[in-house]
């Protein structure tokens, strides 16, 4: 890939643009193929002016509000370099979508569990599986750590939409990606907009706020799914009837092994300050509890 500045911009779309192979939505970009299609958002393989393979995500976005705060999420992102974070080259804005140029994955870690399903009738090994997760823990603690600025004041970001579709596979390595509902962390609990995936999201994420250990409680949850392709807790009730007031019952870990659960549990605490210090440390109490050699594969940020 070649090298760019990342960078946000307003543009147009060409005139009678519709996403479709073939299509051209912005001068020299060419749509190849669809990649991934969400309630809100389609990827798209495409050839950038360079003659080189990138993703272009469409994601819609009608609400002034909320473009703003995903846009102001993205630049902050962008401005990042981890190797397990999903490069962002460039950032559009257009009439009812935000429009992100990024590095092209191959697959992601729900894309890998539904092949080893359908394929080989097994979940993911437990080396495999924490691999990739730890590389994951690496650059969650990475944002975490209240060291970039934001608004002239250094915090932490917790990424908010943690879960297997958003850990992306480029080689051998993994890669976050969707950093638009990110928030600023500068003390014990910051407000935040109730988003995110409900099935993974925090507790306090539904009470308004998130905190330094929000995001390993769905790392937590990623995890569950991706060994047993099953969620911990039952399905909450839709957002339009869900009270902040809202509590889930002790999660069902009976499809993992009684030496996960323990760890899981931890964190999975509805008590931000009960679960572990970072997302590192979460990742090597599995490894112990699955006879996973202990210690980091993962390449530290220089």
């Amino acid at each position: 890939m070649s090298s760019r500045s990342s960078k946000s911009r307003a543009i147009a779309l060409l005139p009678g643009f519709t996403p479709e192979a073939g299509a051209v939505p912005f001068p020299g970009f060419r749509l190849t193929r669809l990649r991934g299609r969400g309630g809100f958002a389609t990827v798209w393989e495409t050839v950038d002016p360079d003659g080189e393979l990138i993703a272009l995500k469409f994601m819609s976005s009608h609400n002034g509000a909320s473009t703003v705060r995903e846009l102001r999420a993205l630049r902050a992102f962008a401005a990042l370099e981890h190797p397990h974070l999903l490069p962002i080259h460039d950032v559009w804005s257009i009439p009812g979508q935000i429009v992100i140029g990024m590095e092209l994955a191959e697959a992601s870690m729900l894309d890998l569990m539904l092949l080893y399903v359908d394929e080989f009738r097994k979940p993911i090994e437990n080396d495999r599986l924490l691999r990739y997760l730890g590389q994951a823990a690496d650059a969650l603690d990475f944002l975490n750590a209240r060291v970039h600025m934001w608004e002239g004041r250094k915090v932490g970001l917790q990424h908010g939409d943690i879960k297997p579709n958003n850990i992306l596979l480029v080689g051998d390595q993994a890669k976050l990606a969707d950093y638009g509902l990110a928030t600023p962390i500068a003390g014990a609990k910051s407000p935040c907009h109730r988003h995110g995936t409900l099935e993974y999201v925090a507790p306090e994420v539904i009470q308004g706020y998130a905190t330094d250990t929000t995001d390993q409680f769905s790392l937590a949850v990623s995890y569950y799914v991706l060994r047993s392709c099953t969620f911990p807790f039952p399905p909450p009730p839709p957002p339009e009837h869900l009270p902040r007031s809202f509590t889930r019952p002790a999660p069902d870990l009976s499809c993992v092994t009684e030496n996960e659960r323990p760890p899981l549990l931890r964190a999975l605490s509805p008590i931000p300050q009960n679960r572990f210090p970072n997302c590192k440390a979460f990742i090597d109490a599995m490894k112990v509890a699955t006879g996973v050699k202990p210690g980091s594969s993962v390449i530290r940020a220089k």
